[in-house]
């Protein structure tokens, strides 16, 4: 007689254990939910430009779907957009790039996802800039890694400290992950200050660097745009520069993302995406080569709509007591300290002990939706996303505003 063993239930892998769906996320639903109830919600949680991609990369995809460009192409991207990625690292970032030194995936996502697949044993520690986009400590858990924190204090513009790196290197560190401008800051770094960072990780040649540039195209009031490999050639040999058409092109649902790098990883990067999701795209690839070689007017254009719209937050958060918000360089995030709200009591009695509470007084109270830094590694504070239109932004400002007042 054969016995069977009782049914259990679901048993989740262990690497996925103790990560959950993303906060940033978790918001936007419950937004979402209020909004189809009939309340008027503003959400400022998203990170994605409310610009429409551009009509000659809508064009190149429908001519891609007509001549039957819909099938599986090369795994990592197409020759003809490797050759345009290529062109736009040496155009804008004086980087030289073979076809075998890149690589395109389903969105910079997955190219940051597949590099820390392909080098990450147990043990092995990234270096993380803190505060940081929530994904980046989930991925390295997920490929068996250690994320390592290191505070970026306000005081020194949530930059990485030079210092404060070299003190978190161990022999067990195998990457630092550096965002430039950054979300959710919007921190950028010049030469000057980005050159004290690539000093520590000279000292240190087991040390590879990740350089996220995918907000290359959103720095302000002048700043040059700068990244790590072409400031410091000698560490091009152990930098992954990652990219994509999402925030400037505003083509986040397209998902094409890339990355320049060593050949040795960019081929280790191949046989991880090799078993997920192959190739990207094949209409979505023709989409981002027309971006990549078009006409790039649009990108001065939002970038100019950006500021303008930056400064319209920061002056408004800035007017309210108990608020303070650091004018960033770059991306369209603001990150803004709610410390002096910590404390107070709102009508009904419910007292605001976080940022957390004082997002979600916001949320359920006032229909803004925003998210508390502590998602991203840093309280108090709270990161507002100025990618939708000014009279959003304004009306979202004003509605923050009368929140504040209301708290005793």
């Amino acid at each position: 007689m054969t016995v069977q063993a009782p049914a259990t239930g679901f048993r989740p892998a262990q690497r996925i254990s103790a990560i959950g769906v993303s906060e940033i996320l978790k918001i936007g639903a419950v937004a979402q939910r209020l909004k189809r109830e009939g309340r008027p919600v503003i959400v400022l949680g998203a990170g994605e430009p409310d610009f429409d991609t551009p009509d000659h990369a809508k064009d190149a995809a429908e001519r891609a779907i007509r001549a039957g460009q819909t099938k599986y192409t090369i795994l990592d991207g197409t020759p003809e957009l490797k050759a345009a990625i290529a062109e736009k690292f040496r155009r804008e970032n004086d980087l030289v790039y073979a076809a075998d030194e890149i690589t395109a995936g389903a969105g910079a996502k997955q190219v940051i996802h597949n590099a820390f697949m392909a080098s990450l044993s147990p043990g092995d520690e990234v270096i993380l800039a803190a505060p940081y986009w929530t994904s980046y400590a989930d991925m390295v858990r997920i490929a068996d890694g250690t994320p390592v924190d290191v505070l970026c204090r306000e005081e020194n513009g949530f930059r990485l400290d030079a210092a404060d790196l070299e003190r978190a290197i161990t022999p067990r560190t195998r990457w630092l992950l550096l965002n430039s401008p950054a979300n959710p800051t919007g921190a950028a770094y010049s030469a000057a200050q980005l050159r004290p960072i690539l000093d520590v990780l000279k000292r240190h040649p087991h040390v590879w660097l990740m350089a996220d540039d995918i907000y290359e195209h959103l720095t302000y009031d002048g700043m040059p745009f700068v990244t790590a490999a072409a400031l410091e050639p000698g560490l091009k040999s152990r930098t992954l520069t990652v990219n994509g058409v999402s925030k400037a092109y505003a083509m986040t649902g397209w998902r094409v993302g890339y990355g320049g790098g060593p050949r040795e990883l960019i081929a280790a990067m191949a046989v991880v995406q090799s078993q997920s999701t192959t190739n990207p795209s094949s209409v979505s690839q023709a989409a981002a080569i027309a971006a990549l070689t078009g006409p790039q007017d649009v990108l001065v254009e939002r970038r100019t709509a950006f500021q303008r719209r930056r400064d319209i937050v920061v002056d408004a958060l800035n007017a309210i007591d108990g608020v303070t918000c650091r004018r960033p360089e770059g991306a369209f995030y603001t990150y803004a300290s709610c410390a002096g709200l910590i404390g107070r009591r709102a009508p009904d009695g419910a007292t605001i002990d976080s940022d957390s509470a004082f997002c979600r007084y916001l949320l359920e109270r006032h229909d803004v939706a925003v998210v508390p830094g502590s998602c991203f590694g840093l309280a108090p504070y709270f990161r507002l996303s100025y990618a939708t239109s000014e009279q959003n932004l304004r009306e979202a400002v004003k509605r923050i505003a009368k929140a504040c007042r209301e708290l005793s």
